[in-house]
């Protein structure tokens, strides 16, 4: 049922690129790849594969004053061995290794696919180098950055470790990954929406396609955000180069975040509905087990005739079980 969903998310949204744009170039090489991808690209790495503006946000997370682009090197993996977990931006600058992820939905498994995601990385990194030398085989310093932007209320910032997800607690792990999450919701972490425009106005049109899509169709409501937003100079070149793209991602990626929420909301649901009917079972056999202790205590109080009153009158069968301390 899983499955069918996701292909019908992913059929759904299929869009044509601009051929020569950068991120067309992208989508050629994927097409030209005999792995089959089975992830959706993002808005937010359609946005930040723009390598000014991936400075910018690297510079206002970070507060440096970096000005040349060409200082990055993007290495996001493009036929990465976890498909369907397909990291957004990898890119190395001054011997660092940033892996940037954008989140809708809350999720404490991050810290994991990270894990996933940097192995990876480092395989390709250090593919020409000799592993079982004498020789230190030096890797980039990882930094591991969620932006997030879902319903649900989050802190301004949170640290996710890989440690929370293990079996046994202890007090000092052998492995260990911290990823930052920052809330980018309006309202949250103003300073570095304020110092990164881009991410603030990313942040502006997905909160508005949000909300106009609690009073209208999903594909209305996606139109109106993309209409105001040029309009009001809100992500406006991105939004007129990519119109037809980006009305199709925003559809797909909401209608994905909706589904994930509903499938949460079943699951608990669920979960309440199986706590309820062991609830009923446990009350069931604690109400037959107090009720033979008292038939026992009856018994031996050679007053078992009045077993027959106790199971037509509540009030005297309560009284019954105060009087033995049942």
């Amino acid at each position: 049922m899983k499955q069918t969903r996701e292909k019908e998310l992913l059929s759904a949204s299929e869009a044509v690129l601009p051929e020569g744009s950068e991120y067309g170039r992208q989508q050629e090489n994927e097409n030209s790849s005999n792995v089959s991808r089975t992830y959706k690209a993002r808005l937010f790495e359609m946005i930040f594969s723009n390598k000014e503006e991936l400075l910018k946000l690297y510079n206002a997370v970070n507060q440096t004053n970096y000005q040349d682009p060409e200082l990055l090197t993007v290495n996001t993996l493009e036929n990465a061995i976890y498909m369907s977990m397909h990291n957004d931006i990898s890119f190395l600058i001054a011997f660092q290794l940033n892996l940037y992820e954008h989140q809708s939905t809350y999720s404490l498994n991050l810290p994991l696919r990270y894990l996933m995601y940097v192995s990876d990385l480092y395989s390709v990194i250090t593919k020409n180098e000799n592993l079982y030398g004498r020789r230190k085989v030096k890797v980039p310093t990882p930094r591991f950055l969620i932006f997030y932007n879902g319903v649900e209320e989050r802190p301004d910032m949170e640290l996710l470790r890989l440690s929370d997800l293990y079996e046994v607690q202890e007090e000092e792990y052998w492995l260990e990954l911290k990823a930052v999450m920052l809330n980018i919701n309006p309202g949250h972490n103003q300073e570095l929406l304020d110092a990164c425009p881009t991410l603030k106005e990313y942040s502006e049109y997905t909160s508005r396609v949000r909300r106009y899509a609690k009073k209208e169709t999903l594909e209305a409501a996606v139109e109106r955000a993309i209409t105001e937003c040029i309009q009001e100079g809100i992500l406006e070149e991105f939004l007129r180069t990519y119109r037809a793209e980006v009305k199709s991602v925003s559809i797909y990626e909401y209608d994905e975040e909706r589904h994930m929420r509903q499938e949460r909301e079943e699951a608990r649901e669920e979960g309440r509905e199986e706590g309820r009917m062991e609830g009923r079972e446990e009350g069931r056999r604690e109400g037959e087990e107090r009720m033979n202790r008292l038939l026992l205590a009856l018994d031996r109080s050679g007053r078992i005739q009045e077993s027959v009153r106790a199971a037509s009158d509540p009030e005297y069968l309560q009284k019954l079980f105060m009087e033995f301390g049942i």
